[in-house]
Order: structure tokens, then C-alpha cells, then sequence
């Protein structure tokens, strides 16, 4: 059982920090501060969700930055799922309330810098070499 929250924990916090960037976070955070916030006021742990957000969504390429927000809710989590094995029920249901329809969520930031860029630019899941280029619309557009 122990193995089960540890995997539950470490997928769930990596699973939440990904939909942080998306239009579903302000439920989910209603949600899990609910839950996290168990004894407290679920406003300050709203807040302080708020702020991991805007720290992984601030990270740029800084991937440390966001493992280090990752191991902040997973921690969280692993407090709370110990105190009350009976919240890993209720944190299971709200990952498959936000993640219904989709696999695993990742989030990908890129930024494209250095310069004017006249080009197309192709962003792309997996590159197998066999992408073209549409033809060039000779009316400019």
C-alpha cells in the first residue's frame, strides 16, 4: 500500500504541476487546496498554490525551478495522504475529474529569441525528418 501512495504522490504532484498551465487550474486549485488545506484556511493555501504557479510558469527553461516546485506539492501531498490515508481516495478522483480525456499531461515552454525570425517556425511532438513545408502562397500571404 505504501508503494501505491509513493507512485499516487509522485505522478499526482507532476500531473498537478503540469495543468497549472492550463484554463482548468483555478477549479483544481479550489480543489486541492481543499484538500491540502485540511485544519486550515483553505484561502491561504489557495494562496499559496497561486504562488507555486507563478513560480513554474515564470521558470522559463529552468527546469530546477520546476522540479523544485514539483517536489514542493509532492511533499505536500505525502503529508497529507500520511495523516489521512483515506485523502488518497479524494486525490485520485480529482486527478481523474481534471485529466479526463487526456494522457499524460506535460507542459512545454519554448521561447525563440535572438533576432528577427522571417520564417516559419515548427513546433512538433516528434521530428521524423518527413515534414514539408506548405507551398510558398505566391499572393504574399
Amino acid at each position: 500500500m505504501e508503494a501505491e501512495i509513493a507512485q499516487l504522490v509522485t505522478g499526482g504532484a507532476t500531473t498537478v504541476v503540469g495543468l497549472m498551465a492550463t484554463d482548468a487550474w483555478t477549479q483544481l486549485r479550489s480543489r486541492l487546496a481543499g484538500l491540502l488545506g485540511r485544519g486550515r484556511d483553505s484561502a491561504e493555501v489557495s494562496a499559496e498554490l497561486e504562488e507555486i504557479r507563478v513560480e513554474v510558469l515564470g521558470a522559463g527553461g529552468d527546469t530546477g525551478l520546476v522540479d523544485d516546485q514539483t517536489a514542493e506539492v509532492r511533499n505536500r501531498l505525502r503529508r497529507v495522504l500520511r495523516e489521512d490515508p483515506g485523502a488518497a481516495a479524494e486525490f485520485r478522483s480529482i486527478l481523474l475529474e481534471f485529466t479526463r480525456g487526456t494522457a499524460n499531461i506535460t507542459v512545454y515552454n519554448n521561447t525563440i529569441s535572438g533576432g528577427s525570425h522571417r520564417g516559419s517556425v515548427i513546433q512538433v511532438g516528434r521530428f521524423d525528418g518527413n515534414y514539408q513545408a506548405p507551398p510558398s502562397d505566391s499572393a504574399g500571404h
